[in-house]
């Protein structure tokens, strides 16, 4: 239990344990209260998509997360009892930008929290579970929120800044008063859950498409002896007993429901699309779940979240730590709003399709926007372009920069190089010079110098700031662009 912190984050999902992770590495106070008197325990969002992957890597858990996963297992389809084809429901695409992370990581959603916690108690941050947020007020310096445990004994805390990480029933929106605007139909409901399951190999994700009230699809999880159930529900009002379990495998696949020995887990949900209005209100953000919510089609919803705190840890990091100025925290909601928005109609799209071998082909078309690989902010306010007319062909201020194996022009004869994303990891701002001259940088900014390779020709020559989380701040081959930039992000002086 934290005394004072510089941020509270309500929410100890993935969003909010992300988040708190990244501002502790960075020498942030982060205390992440939730409501739950325990961490969760379901499998609920499994798949790590290769942009995430990225990020994680970044924040240093992907090693464990790598150890605690597997690729997806080829989609094994059933009719009459019998074996009906196996296909891949995650192909990998060979236009998505290079990764060292290529595919999907298949990881269930409480190993994920686990390893994310462990990182931010390793890193000095803190998190308290039975301890809800009953109201909030700011003023221009501070947040006070009250909170509240179970027995019914409260405290006030008083931070500079709160994030709602609070899911999409998020008490922190709905206490700023911040909208949910739906976007797009009505999208049938379905049914997960964690069983342990006899009768089934574990080297498939196996479907039934055809069964009585809809397909339902069994994935084996790694690390575990369970699989995960995803099921169209065709009772909305039944009770999610072991039996009703039990007969959603008799119902729909050849299994009779004796084969359901365990279920640890269940959870029902109606898919919404909504976006909320704003982001931002004063000293107080909502990220993840609190602020857009889709189907899970297409494997985004907690890939979103951990890109809405990649995106702004690093920034309250400058604010709090750097003297950057406020005005720096507005650019969130500029870059991420668009992105989820993005995200919504994407997810919708897919869901609606499922998850059978006749939509290969849709799905086939948005591969690589599903890696999140190509995402970009070229519109932020935060992406400044300032090179004359660059080709169209190399990467512009927003994109990601390329993760293309370089070598330094200081590595020894004996150096193969690296991938570039490995060399920018870390809580800091790094100038990429290439082909040209890098001039003197602040004590926070890294300097690394490209000569030729692939690299160069994917960038143009010149001088690129590449942001903490990857994305090129500016493109400029003049260094007196550098100082305007520095003093926008609190790197000057």
């Amino acid at each position: 239990m934290a005394d004072s912190a510089d941020v509270l984050i309500v929410g100890a999902g993935p969003t909010g344990l992300t988040l708190a992770a990244d501002l502790a590495r960075r020498g942030v106070r982060a205390h992440v209260v939730e409501a739950a008197e325990r961490q969760f325990t379901g499998s609920r969002g499994k798949s790590l998509q290769p942009r995430t992957q990225e990020a994680l890597d970044d924040i240093g858990v992907m090693d464990a997360l790598r150890d605690a996963g597997s690729p997806f297992p080829p989609m094994q389809t059933w009719r009459n009892g019998l074996r009906d084809g196996e296909w891949r429901l995650v192909e990998r695409d060979p236009r998505a930008p290079v990764s060292r992370y290529p595919v999907p990581w298949l990881v269930p959603q409480w190993r994920t929290q686990e390893i994310l916690q462990d990182r931010l108690l390793a890193s000095g941050g803190t998190v308290e579970y039975g301890t809800r947020l009953t109201s909030l007020s700011q003023s221009d310096g501070q947040v006070r929120a009250e909170l509240t445990r179970p027995d019914g004994s409260g405290r006030t805390l008083s931070v500079p800044y709160l994030v709602g990480a609070d899911g999409g029933h998020s008490t922190v929106r709905e206490t700023l008063g911040i909208r949910m605007k739906d976007e797009g139909g009505a999208l049938h409901a379905a049914v997960v859950a964690d069983i342990r399951i006899e009768g089934l190999d574990r080297d498939h994700w196996h479907i039934w498409p055809d069964g009585p009230g809809g397909e339902l699809l069994l994935c084996p999880l790694p690390g575990t002896d369970m699989f995960q159930l995803n099921a169209r529900a065709d009772d909305e009002d039944a009770e999610l007993t072991p039996q009703r379990i039990g007969d959603l495998i008799a119902t729909r696949t050849h299994l009779p429901a004796t084969a359901v020995t365990d279920v640890q887990w269940t959870s029902y949900y109606r898919p919404r699309t909504a976006l909320a209005e704003r982001f931002r209100d004063g000293r107080v953000f909502i990220a993840g779940d609190a602020a857009h919510v889709h189907p899970p089609g297409g494997g985004q919803g907690l890939n979103i979240g951990v890109h809405d705190a990649y995106n702004l840890g690093w920034k309250l990091g400058q604010v709090l730590r750097h003297h950057a100025p406020d005005s720096l925290l507005d650019s969130y909601e500029a870059e991420r709003r668009p992105a989820a928005q993005d995200v919504l109609d994407l997810s919708s799209r897919l869901y609606r399709l499922g998850r059978n071998p006749a939509g290969s082909r849709e799905r086939a078309r948005h591969r690589a926007r599903l890696t999140l690989l190509p995402a970009h902010y070229r519109n932020s306010p935060l992406s400044t372009e300032a090179r004359d007319q660059p080709p169209a062909t190399v990467c512009q201020a927003g994109d990601r920069a390329p993760d293309l194996t370089c070598t330094p022009a200081d590595a020894s004869a004996h150096d193969t190089g690296r991938p570039l994303l490995e060399l920018l990891n870390g809580p800091h701002f790094t100038l990429l010079a290439v082909d040209t001259a890098p001039p003197p940088v602040p004590p926070a900014v890294r300097t690394l110098a490209i000569s030729g390779g692939a690299l160069a020709q994917a960038l143009g020559t010149g001088l690129f700031l590449i942001r903490p989380d990857g994305h090129i701040g500016l493109a400029t081959q003049n260094p007196a662009h550098l100082d305007h930039y520095y003093a926008k992000v609190g790197l000057s002086g």
